[in-house]
């Protein structure tokens, strides 16, 4: 074993991947998978499922899909019982389902609100329960990562629920992390600066772009594979074993900019 494959090597660890059918969570997948975890991609679309899968294996890297509504918590136990039949141990945790909505302030319904947060926030919330029992049962650490946003850092304007629901989930997992630091499992959250992703499309306007553009000093937006090498320093016992409750922001320099 060479001495990067020692660092950030995953040979023989399991990993879940949730909303890792989507663009970002999806590169992250390829990047768990070509490190050599076994990775399960959970989701509701399986088509983009396979898509990943083909991937993957252009990578010699392994994995299956597993469809499942992670905002609820009977779906998320059958997730859990059907993984443990597959696999003696889970090692790492990505939540990153995630949805958006523009909606100006006064017409937000509560039902959009509700809705938002159940898939931002309900799900992280209740899939670290459901994973983080079995890494404590397990007794061998682990890693939780979960997907924030620069909205969880300071509120972006026109998207109030996002921002809310994020800022909701960077503050659950440093609790958390401080919580399971003694079993070390560890909790993180990976920022994403602004990657163009199916569920920030619409609200890239032209004049949103140009001001984001106007705050990012490396002048343009993420690549998804830019997160790869972040999610496998969090995700790794060793590269990361002394990391747990860090924001660790990938935005080109937007965080830094203040005028």
């Amino acid at each position: 074993m060479n001495y990067l494959e020692n660092l950030f090597g995953l040979r023989g660890k399991s990993a879940v991947v949730i909303g890792g059918t989507g663009e970002l969570c999806g590169a992250m997948a390829e990047g768990l998978a070509g490190a050599g975890a076994y990775v399960y991609l959970v989701g509701r679309n399986k088509e983009k499922a396979e898509s990943r899968l083909e991937k993957m294996r252009s990578i010699d890297g392994q994995g299956e899909f597993i469809p499942c509504d992670v905002s609820q918590k009977q779906e998320l136990d059958q997730l859990r019982d059907r993984i443990l039949e597959k696999t003696p141990n889970i090692d790492v945790l990505v939540n990153g389902a995630g949805i958006n909505s523009p909606t100006p302030f006064l017409e937000i319904t509560e039902e959009e609100f509700d809705r938002i947060l159940s898939v931002n926030l309900k799900s992280v919330l209740l899939s670290c329960q459901t994973f983080g029992q079995v890494m404590l049962e397990q007794g061998q650490g682990g890693s939780i990562i979960n997907l924030g946003s620069i909205s969880g850092l300071n509120p972006l304007s026109r998207v109030f629920s996002y921002s809310a629901s994020k800022g909701a989930v960077h503050n659950l997992s440093k609790n958390l992390a401080r919580e399971w630091a003694p079993h070390n499992i560890r909790v993180n959250i990976l920022v994403p600066g602004f990657f163009p992703a199916e569920q920030n499309r619409k609200v890239l306007t032209p004049d949103r772009v140009e001001s984001i553009m106007n705050h990012t000093p490396m002048d343009r937006f993420g690549d998804k594979e830019e997160l790869i090498g972040a999610t496998l320093l969090l995700a790794s016992a060793n590269a990361g074993s002394f990391i747990t409750g860090t924001e660790m922001v990938v935005d080109g320099g937007y965080n830094c900019m203040t005028i």
